[in-house]
């Protein structure tokens, strides 16, 4: 059987990934955080806007985490949380619950997971647009 490797994501589109949306996040005049994952879970990248609040940064990192772990934009889940939903939390092997808030969207190549953005600091739902307008812009 033949494999065919897959590029990783890289600190030069992690770093595109994050300006892309935080771009996207100015020219809505939104104060945000932007987090980069690899597929390990190593941060690559991130940014947090001076004017953002500061748990921004936690609320980023925590929402591509749940994007990376589960392979899921976490705008998807917000039902699933809700109390009642199919999981309320979730523990995480860092024993911190995950955050299912939209704004964290897996990054895929190939068809194959190669990290997740995290952007928090906006309402869900421009996070979600800031992230998605990133990834797809980073193809």
């Amino acid at each position: 059987m033949t494999t065919t490797a897959v590029a990783p994501l890289t600190v030069q589109d992690a770093e595109a990934l994050v300006t892309t949306a935080h771009r996207a996040a100015e020219a809505a005049g939104v104060a945000v955080s932007v987090t980069v994952l690899d597929a390990g879970g190593h941060l690559l990248a991130f940014r947090r806007d001076d004017r953002a609040v500061l748990i921004s940064g936690e609320t980023s990192t925590r929402k591509a985490y749940t994007a990376l772990q589960l392979d899921a934009s976490t705008a998807d889940l917000v039902d699933a949380v809700q109390p009642g939903g199919l999981f309320h939390t979730l523990p995480t092997a860092l024993d911190r619950p995950l955050l299912f808030i939209a704004g964290g969207v897996p990054v895929h190549r190939d068809g194959r997971l190669i990290g997740a953005i995290g952007v928090g600091g906006g309402a869900p739902e421009q996070d979600h647009a800031f992230a998605t307008t990133a990834v797809e812009k980073l193809g």
